[in-house]
């Protein structure tokens, strides 16, 4: 069994309970057959979405890719990369419809489960300087701001936008 699927299936036997009357949720690989609903969200929730070619990239490079269901309805997804002791957020993405209502709390809490799971001390990410909600999520759930990457996100007639860094120490009580 690959680490990837074994980290997934452990992962799966611990993900955390989703929010109280929320849709029965489920995680299942983000696949090819996927990617169509997978664009579909990423276009509505980014002024600058990754393209079918940034997701078939990720899926050929073997990061770790999910797609939350809830039922048949695809509620969100997540895309990390795996290093040495380490895992590397690159996109986790709540479709529009069902934001703020405790799903990205739920994928990254399953993150940090397979992340674990592959022995990484940290989990890493980049979250656009602008975007104060998603900061505060994910510092809430423990990450601190470690730094800045100048000019790291497009916006719109070829400014650029700075990233914030962002860090979780992955303790192993």
């Amino acid at each position: 069994m690959a680490l990837l699927d074994h980290a997934t299936q452990a992962a799966r036997r611990a993900v955390p309970l989703p929010p109280p009357d929320a849709p029965q949720a489920r995680f299942e690989p983000m696949t090819a057959a996927r990617l169509d609903a997978v664009l579909a969200i990423e276009q509505s929730a980014y002024s600058h979405p990754w393209t079918r070619r940034n997701l078939t990239d990720s899926l050929a490079a073997g990061h770790l890719a999910q797609c939350l269901l809830g039922g048949d309805e695809l509620l969100g997804y997540l895309i990390a990369m795996p290093g040495y002791r380490e895992m590397h957020l690159l996109n986790i993405t709540v479709a529009p419809a069902h934001q703020r209502q405790g799903w990205a709390r739920l994928m990254l809490d399953a993150l940090v489960l397979w992340s674990r799971t592959l022995r990484a001390d940290w989990l890493w990410l980049e979250v656009r300087a602008s975007n104060a909600r998603a900061q505060q999520v994910y510092l809430r759930r423990g990450f601190s701001r470690v730094g800045l990457r100048k000019g790291y996100y497009p916006l719109r007639h070829g400014a650029r936008e700075d990233a914030v860094v962002m860090s979780l120490p992955l303790d192993y009580e």
